[in-house]
């Protein structure tokens, strides 16, 4: 049994205690006791603190083995940078903007294995992309994804389990993908298209920069591409009020304070995306790889449809599980590679991660087109 610290006991962040807490001993920290409650009552050890002071920081993971980082987006990079410099090893689902390789050299430094963008998508793709990649010429990858409530409820039609603001984010992040082995990049929002799913129905793509890493660690593939599901109409308004300047970082004046739109934006969005008890949610992927493998052709295509189970969030479930899966195989040794590590260089891990998954009712369905 592993001494396991939880940064963040948001709703990914507490199926992730919960699931750990199986076989390990758990941790769950956050600035938020309310959210901490439900996991001290189903007997999690909890720690209400805030985990942007580094000295903080570094004094309350001491004692443990591996960190687990869930923390919104925008604290990512330097809640990773302080774990490192402590020389823990971590596994992290933040979907921070920074470039994670600048934490290479002090990973490595530090002897220390940490994993980024360890979710679904950046996350569970790029490990099945990395399997593939270890046995075949890979010639295009694409990757479509999203979670969505089950119940269109106007005007949004959509819920979120993360940070208001890691939402908002994808909107207005300039979207980047790999078309004849150049980069691309558009704005979020961009190039939509109507797709249809037998189970749900007809969805809305559009780009999002949900590649990442790959855009590094796989100059290999000359088309690469990820783009966001939402519900057909979603990218409309969108983009009226991310023109409107509702998105923008740049403080205005309001009355004789200074206020970020953005802010303001996320403190009213919030209680509309906020996903209430008796809401379902469900996820969506579809991942189509092709290329060469043994001089023959191939087209592998990856399915997910997971829907809310078990009194948890399918999105939570999707992403958090992965991570935990991720988790037990650095800690058991499995996986040593010291440095930063996207997920696609744990291609060689994806049976293990995938049963573990299958487990806990989270099944990618693979069918080999040709």
């Amino acid at each position: 049994m592993a001494k396991i610290i939880i940064l963040g006991a948001g709703l990914v962040g507490s199926v992730m205690a919960k699931d750990l807490a199986r076989e390990h001993e758990v941790c769950s920290v956050d600035l938020n006791q309310k959210a901490l409650e439900p996991l001290s009552e189903s007997g999690i050890k909890t720690l209400c603190t805030d985990v942007s002071n580094k000295d903080n920081l570094q004094n309350i993971i001491k004692e443990y083995d591996i960190v687990v980082g869930a923390v919104p987006g925008f604290m990512g990079y330097n809640m990773m940078k302080h774990v490192i410099e402590a020389g823990k090893n971590i596994v992290d689902i933040s979907f921070y903007p920074e470039n994670p390789f600048g934490l290479d050299n002090l990973a490595k430094e530090k002897g220390v294995v940490a994993v980024m963008d360890c979710g679904v998508a950046p996350g569970m793709g790029n490990i099945i992309l990395g399997h593939h990649n270890n046995n075949m010429e890979i010639e295009d990858y694409e990757c479509l994804v999203g979670g969505l409530p089950e119940k269109r409820e106007w005007p949004y039609e959509y819920k979120a389990v993360f940070s208001p603001i890691d939402v908002i984010e994808e909107y207005i992040r300039p979207a980047r993908y790999v078309q004849n082995s150049k980069t691309i990049t558009k704005e979020a929002l961009s190039d939509t298209e109507l797709v249809h799913f037998d189970e749900i129905g007809t969805l809305e793509s559009w780009n999002s920069d949900g590649l990442r890493s790959l855009i590094d660690t796989m100059p290999n593939i000359p088309n690469m591409i990820e783009k966001t599901l939402r519900y057909p109409g979603c990218v409309e308004y969108l983009k009226v009020l991310r023109a409107s300047g509702f998105f923008s970082y740049e403080e205005i004046d309001l009355n004789g304070h200074k206020v970020r739109p953005i802010d303001l934006t996320a403190k009213l969005l919030f209680p509309k995306w906020k996903m209430d008890e008796d809401d379902r949610d469900f996820t969506v992927m579809r991942i189509i790889i092709k290329g060469k493998e043994n001089g023959k052709e191939k087209v592998y295509r990856y399915d997910l449809l997971d829907r809310f189970q078990n009194k948890t969030m399918s999105m939570a479930r999707t992403t958090g599980y992965t991570c935990s899966a991720v988790t037990n195989i650095v800690l058991n040794g499995t996986y040593n590679r010291i440095g930063i590590s996207p997920p696609e260089y744990l291609g060689a891990h994806k049976e293990f991660v995938s049963e573990y998954l299958a487990e806990r009712g989270v099944n990618y369905k693979m069918t080999e087109i040709q």
